[in-house]
């Protein structure tokens, strides 16, 4: 049996949900704050048992940021919570002056990121989001694959000190990564090995990748495929080790490929191996509204577009 398997379906925000809840039982720090998406965000168990510890904003999210940069005065690690298009470019300016400039202990937790918030349409469906928060000095970027991943890093990021982005989603998607998994910030996982291609793949696009890679292995093409769940800080040291036995690389994400995890990951190769390399992600547009499953499938984010790429650039090397 593999060790990376399908058990269920679940949601990447009811990871987070169940990450905060548990936070609220092991750590009196931990307060919430949130924009009036209470159910959306998953963060009703939190409030239960900690309705002291709750603050809502309600729609007023730059205020938000403001009162979460204020409250790690007092020693509280404060956990905001919205949709990830005004978790970040509706507050930039409130997260660039009051959290990242100071080194504020404030945990930015986004839910219904990338295409797959689906039928909200366009302007909900933010693509832009991973470039804006890594170009900030001092600023933690982790995109988690699935529900046991994400409360891992929800947990993971209380004892870190210093300013996060976690970037979740809406659809329940494959529960795939162990419960027992350790999740260390900026440590890459390696889940399949292989001699033909690196595949870094990182969010929803894990499990592409890892669907991916079984399509491969029966065309001869033999996969290593990596689960970058923090962007930044990068786990350089597993990218270049994989490049240099394999020699190409594809990255895979659901996010615009310009300023996401590919642009990242080309800028270490250029540094230090410079190796062919295709990008598996949105070229420079806005989504549109739909399914999930259809908007994944129009902008190549899936299992297929993840070959499609692996076999081109296998031919570059």
């Amino acid at each position: 049996m593999k060790k990376y398997t399908f058990t269920e379906k679940k949601d990447t925000r009811s990871g987070f949900g169940a990450g905060l809840a548990e936070l609220g039982e092991t750590n009196e720090n931990v307060v919430a704050l949130c924009a009036d998406l209470v159910g959306s965000l998953k963060m009703e168990k939190f409030i239960e048992n900690h309705p002291n510890r709750f603050f809502q904003v309600g729609i007023a999210e730059a205020n938000m940021m403001g009162i979460a940069a204020g409250l790690t005065i007092g020693g509280k690690i404060p956990f905001t919570g919205t949709f990830a298009n005004f978790s970040t470019g509706r507050v930039y300016d409130q997260i660039r002056q009051s959290i990242a400039y100071s080194g504020k202990n404030v945990k930015i937790c986004a839910s219904h990121a990338g295409l797959t918030l689906g039928e909200d349409g366009a302007t909900h469906q933010i693509l832009e989001d991973i470039g804006l928060m890594k170009m900030l000095p001092g600023m933690t970027v982790i995109n988690t694959c699935d529900y046991n991943q994400t409360k891992a890093a929800t947990l993971a990021i209380a004892e870190h000190v210093g300013p996060v982005y976690l970037r979740f989603g809406r659809p329940k998607v494959p529960v795939f990564m162990p419960e027992s998994e350790k999740f260390e910030i900026g440590k890459a996982i390696q889940l399949t090995e292989g001699n033909d291609v690196t595949i870094v793949a990182t969010g929803h696009l894990v499990w592409e990748a890892l669907q991916a890679s079984e399509i491969l292995e029966k065309s001869g093409i033999s996969a290593e495929v990596i689960n970058i769940h923090t962007i930044k800080p990068l786990d350089k040291d597993t990218i270049l080790k994989s490049v240099a036995k394999t020699g190409c690389i594809v990255t895979a994400e659901e996010h615009n490929k310009f300023g996401g995890l590919g642009e990242s990951v080309a800028r270490v190769l250029a540094e230090q191996n410079p190796v062919p390399q295709e990008f598996v992600a949105v070229n420079d547009s806005f989504g549109e509204s739909g399914t999930p499953a259809e908007l994944m499938e129009k902008y190549g984010l899936n299992d297929k577009a993840i070959t499609k790429a692996v076999n081109k650039v296998i031919k570059r090397k």
